[in-house]
């Protein structure tokens, strides 16, 4: 029989690696954004695919700290609830790109045509700058608390933690540098920075679904939350 934190230890290991499906938008959105995209023709469905995957990440990324909420709030219950608050947010500003993507999509499909050209354009900044912060930002911030969380209470191995640890920070310079336009946003410092940060959560999602949480740990935290009681 699999253990209640066996079975949410897998559970939050595929839906980190389900965080990862919308990789490929970075091409499918590429046309979208494109200024004359609205006055083109042919079908939008991959740009619609690319929506459907974000939402995917959006939805998972909250899942991921909801599942995990139980474990990590014996060790800091203000962390962990921070950590779900974080990613909430993050998960809102994905939503709210994919608002904006679209809304170039209903501008081709509606016939819009070059008096909506500044409109779209518009729009493709937006998302540009939403997914900055939502996808930039508030990842460092998420991996940042989870780290230090599952570094103080060992329930996967330091070392893996302190990727999370070391690429936020890491991740939060490349951030601040595009904002204040030391680097363009696509350039390859900028992608560079993001590289901890995507390897620490695929990790995760590999070491919770093969190994789960070191069960010394498990018992330790429950043990700490027992004696606060």
């Amino acid at each position: 029989m699999i253990s209640s934190h066996r079975k949410l230890s897998l559970t939050a290991g595929i839906l980190y690696l389900l965080t990862f499906v919308s990789i490929p938008t970075l091409v499918i959105y590429g046309p979208v954004k494109s200024a004359s995209y609205i006055l083109g023709a042919g079908p939008d469905t991959s740009a619609i695919i690319g929506g459907i995957l974000e939402i995917v990440v959006a939805l998972t990324g909250i899942g991921t700290a909801v599942v995990l909420y139980p474990m990590l709030k014996k060790q800091n219950e203000s962390l962990a609830l921070g950590l779900v608050a974080a990613r909430v947010l993050e998960s809102g500003t994905i939503f709210v790109g994919v608002a904006f993507l679209l809304s170039i999509v209903t501008l081709r499909q509606t016939g819009a045509g070059t008096d909506a050209l500044a409109s779209s354009h518009v729009l493709a900044i937006l998302y540009d700058r939403i997914f900055l912060l939502g996808q930039s930002f508030m990842p460092a911030i998420c991996d940042l608390l989870l780290g230090y969380l599952l570094y103080t209470s060992r329930l996967v191995p330091r070392g893996l933690s302190l990727i999370g640890i070391v690429g936020g920070p890491l991740l939060l310079a490349g951030y601040f540098a595009v904002l204040f336009g030391l680097l363009g946003q696509r350039d390859t410092l900028a992608g560079l920075s993001a590289i901890l940060v995507a390897l620490f959560e695929f990790s995760l999602g590999i070491w919770l679904i093969v190994k789960g949480f070191n069960v010394k740990a498990v018992t330790a935290i429950s043990g700490l939350t027992h004696e606060t009681h």
